[in-house]
């Protein structure tokens, strides 16, 4: 075999390797964008963590990690209620809890009277880089 032939197929070989890495990095990503656990609701304050007037009929969340303006869907995993929520705040502050909705979401996903509800959250679009622990 020859020092081209060789060199070629070694470069063939990395790119196969490389394109299966970021296939498996690609799938990893996909598997930790949801995260499962407990949600609340709130409509307390005046100002939220990122600066704005905290507004509780407004779709909108609390989470302790994501980037503000992030979109997430919240999954109510005991009704199949959903709603897609934008990250404005910081919180829960509770223990066992994952998520804080304002008190429209909490309409949209029917916890109103139950206060808690056990929920898939699952990052939407492109604007969040924040990762989830998975379900």
């Amino acid at each position: 075999m020859t020092l081209k032939k060789f060199r070629m197929q070694a470069f063939g070989l990395a790119v196969v390797a490389f394109g299966a890495a970021v296939a498996l990095h690609g799938n990893e990503a996909e598997a930790s964008a949801s995260q499962c656990g407990k949600a609340s609701w709130y409509k307390m304050g005046h100002t939220t963590a990122s600066g704005e007037k905290m507004n509780a009929s407004a779709l909108a969340g609390a989470h302790r990690t994501l980037p503000f303006g992030t979109k997430v869907r919240v999954d109510n995993l005991k009704n199949g209620r959903s709603v897609v929520v934008r990250i404005n705040d910081r919180g829960p502050f509770v223990r066992g809890r994952g998520i804080d909705v304002t008190q429209g979401a909490a309409k949209k996903l029917g916890m109103i009277r139950s206060g808690v509800a056990s929920v898939k959250v699952t990052v939407v679009g492109g604007k969040g880089k924040g990762k989830l622990a998975g379900c």
